[in-house]
Parts: structure tokens; sequence; C-alpha cells
């Protein structure tokens, strides 16, 4: 069954679209993060222009984040002086990236910088998680201990000014770092689509300490808000958000989602990451392949008048 994107001028299979939603949808209820860094990709690989991709997805994050949010807030498992603090940066960090997304669509790079993006972000992000759960896996089996770190270490930045005490998190530290991790993975979202949670969390644990118990609602928390704003921003001024295309994304995801959430139970945590890695190189090594090998089209026709612009 075909159905037209406005946005995106192109007709696509609303079921294909559908099985889309509902495959990342699960993979993100398996492994508990968003799948903004899977979607943007695929709806690439399916020939939709990757500045409606990354748009029409941020859409799709942000509402996925909020039922997530929700439930999490429920249990009192949000700190939101953290996450106040964390949008600080996050709104500054959407608004750079955002005006940035809109430079480079209009210089005609957009294209080829999100593709490169992907390729080093998804391949380094592959490579360290790889390397990670196979050292976990192997400890395991020799029945070695987690190697943790000590819970009163503490990293350089610890010692900057600004300090801010979060009760919640039970975590004393500076503001300086907890604005950059939150301009990061707002500039992060709204240039490439993806919600950054697979970034922000690992961050939040292993730099500025912060409990597991705490972490992942505070972090759908950012990821709704930065997400959310990202959608405005770049309907507003791109006017690339395909409404249709999110909408059907939007119901797929919800579905995989609660069948993802139940198989990842089933499943031992070192082995997920090692699965999460293999897929997250897996889309990298894609789009570098995409990028390497010859286009169907060698030259391309603008009139003069957009050089102009």
């Amino acid at each position: 069954m075909q159905i037209y994107l406005p946005i995106a001028d192109l007709p696509v299979n609303i079921f294909v679209i559908f099985a889309m939603g509902v495959v990342v949808g699960f993979i993100s209820g398996m492994f508990g993060i968003g799948g903004g860094f899977l979607m943007t990709p695929l709806l690439i690989f399916l020939g939709i222009q990757p500045a409606v991709a990354v748009a029409s997805v941020t859409g799709h994050i942000a509402a996925s984040s909020c039922s997530g949010a929700l439930s999490y807030w429920r249990r009192h498992a949000v700190d939101l002086s953290l996450a106040a603090m964390l949008l600080v940066g996050g709104f500054l960090g959407t608004a750079a990236g955002v005006t940035l997304f809109t430079k480079l669509r209009s210089l005609g790079q957009l294209d080829l910088t999100i593709g490169i993006s992907y390729v080093v972000l998804l391949t380094v992000i592959g490579v360290l998680m790889l390397m990670e759960s196979v050292r976990a896996i192997l400890r395991s089996r020799r029945g070695g201990p987690q190697q943790l770190r000590r819970p009163g270490s503490h990293a350089w930045f610890h010692g900057l000014p600004f300090k801010v005490r979060f009760k919640r998190s039970r975590i004393y530290v500076s503001a300086i770092p907890v604005w950059a991790i939150g301009f990061l993975i707002g500039f992060i979202g709204s240039v490439l689509g993806i919600g950054g949670g697979f970034i922000l969390v690992p961050m939040l644990i292993y730099l500025l300490r912060v409990p597991t118990a705490t972490v992942i609602g505070t972090s759908m928390v950012v990821t709704l808000v930065t997400m959310a704003s990202a959608l405005v921003m770049h309907a507003v001024t791109n006017h690339l958000v395909d409404a249709v295309l999110a909408l059907i994304l939007m119901v797929g995801g919800t579905i995989g989602a609660q069948f993802g959430a139940r198989a990842g139970y089933n499943i031992r945590a070192d082995r997920l990451r090692l699965l999460l890695g293999l897929l997250v190189l897996a889309v990298g090594l894609r789009f570098a392949y995409d990028l390497a090998v010859k286009p169907d089209d060698l030259y391309s026709v603008r009139p003069y008048e957009d050089t102009l612009l």
C-alpha cells in the first residue's frame, strides 16, 4: 500500500515504514536506548532525503521519550535539578545545531556532513562497545570481578568552580561539565536526529557518577525536551518535518518497544551490549560503503540563482 509523504516528496509503502518503526522500537525497548541513531540511517537508505529524515525523526524520539519519562517520574527516579541544568546547555546546543543544519543545507553540504558524521560516530561507538562487552564476557567466564572505578575517585573537571549539589543523584559537581554535556547532546541531536540517550547515559554514569537508578529517567526528560525543541525549530526554520512519516514511525515504535522490553529481560547485559555494538558498527560501515561507492549521478545541475543565495 503506497502512501505519499508530502514533505519528503516521495511515495513509500506504509507497511515498510510501519515495520521499520516496529523493528527500531523493538531494539530500543530491548537495549533501553533511543532509536534515532538507527531510524535516521534506515530512512536515508530508503531514499528519504537526510534533511527530512533528521527533522522528522526528532518528533519520533520526543514521543517515544515522553512515555518513558512519565513512567520514571511516577517512580520518583528523575533528578529534576540535574535535568534542568543539562537543559540549560541543551537548549543552547539545539539552537546551535539547527543553525548549523540550516547553514550546511544552504551550502549544499548537509547530506555529506550527515553521512560522514554518522560513519565516524557509529563506528567509534560500535568499536568501543564491542571492546567493552568482549572484555566483560571474558571476565565473567574467568570468574573475575567487574572492573569499576572506586566511588570516591574523581576526574580533573571535579575541581572546576560553580559547584552545585544535586540531592536526588547525591553528587556535588561543577555546573560547567553538566552544561557542556547538555550542549553536546542538544547539538548532536538537532544535527543528526539522534536522541543522544546512548551517549548521555554513559557520560552521566561514568563521568558525573550519577546513580543508575536516576540516570535513565533524567536522560529521558532531557531527550524529550531537547528533541521537542529541535522539532519545533526544524519545523519553523527549515519546514522539513514530515508529520505523516513521524506519525507512522511513532505508532510502530510504540508497539515494538513493548515487545523489545520483554525480550531484553531474558538476555544477559554483557551480551546485549555485544549485540548492540555489532548493530551500531554495521550501520556505520553501511554508511561508509554508501559514501565510498560511485554515485548513480556523477553530476548535478542547480539553477544559477541558487548559487547566489
